[in-house]
């Protein structure tokens, strides 16, 4: 009996060391029920004890759905890197959102060549960018995140829903990258003496056009914004692999505290 006890204490013990360092699947369930999947990555050696910095990384389009997988498609390669996780320990969230929903209340403008994006935040938040938000928050009300210390991300739609987020919560974050994203620019001076944002856009995209960025920075810099730009020539709606390829991408989003 002493043997079982112990050769599954080995086994609880090997479970605990193996669950830090790899993702998580999980689901955030909100106020109405609602369930929103996501994988959670959590730093090495971690310590309950500590508050940790969060990274919100939100998905595109093709990566909607309800299997809790498709969303790790682009990006996690970055958190999952030895090196990363050694120079920056830090809670990462990958949420998916469901593929009858958006990160984003953007509106398409098909009317025109190539198809523009209308961006009203007047308009209610979509329940699955709320919920990432809020799983952000349950983490800092739970004192596993610094607050000081929240960050976000996204690709496409989720470069919507990160500027989004940003709109709707301008103290909230601690710096943001959105890759061939658009936002709604009355919205800028909320946010631009507040947050610093690297933007990311190729000038040759052919679904989300790179006017939006373009228009993005232009506002933030006339708000005084501390905002970089990067604009990848030649390089279509993929952005994100040249994003993510970024020797500095994380030095630079961690270098920022609130």
């Amino acid at each position: 009996m002493k043997k079982l006890l112990f050769v599954f204490a080995l086994l609880f013990l090997s479970v605990q060391v193996f669950a830090q360092g790899i993702f998580e699947k999980k689901s955030y369930v909100n106020d109405a029920g609602q369930s929103l999947s996501y994988q959670i990555l959590y730093p090495l050696n971690y310590n309950p004890s500590v508050r940790y910095p969060v990274v919100l990384v939100l998905h595109g389009a093709g990566e909607r759905g309800d299997d809790n997988m498709a969303q790790m498609k682009y990006g996690t390669q970055v958190f999952l890197s030895p090196e990363n996780q050694q120079k920056f320990p830090a809670i990462v969230i990958f949420p998916q959102c469901p593929k009858e929903s958006s990160w984003s209340s953007a509106k398409m403008d098909r009317t025109q060549k190539p198809t523009l994006y209308v961006f009203d935040y007047s308009q209610n938040i979509n329940w699955p960018l709320q919920s990432a938000i809020d799983l952000v928050k349950s983490l800092v009300k739970s004192k596993a995140a610094d607050k000081k210390r929240l960050y976000i991300m996204g690709l496409s739609m989720g470069g919507f829903g990160t500027m989004e987020a940003v709109s709707r919560n301008p103290k909230m974050f601690a710096a943001a990258i959105p890759i061939c994203g658009g936002a709604d620019l009355t919205y800028v001076k909320k946010y631009a003496k507040k947050l610093p944002l690297w933007v990311n856009h190729g000038d040759a995209d052919t679904s989300v056009p790179v006017k939006h960025s373009r228009e993005l920075v232009t506002a933030l810099q006339e708000a005084g914004a501390n905002v970089t730009y990067t604009e990848y020539p030649g390089v279509n709606h993929n952005s994100w692999d040249n994003t993510f390829a970024q020797p500095t991408l994380l030095s630079w989003l961690f270098s920022f505290k609130k």
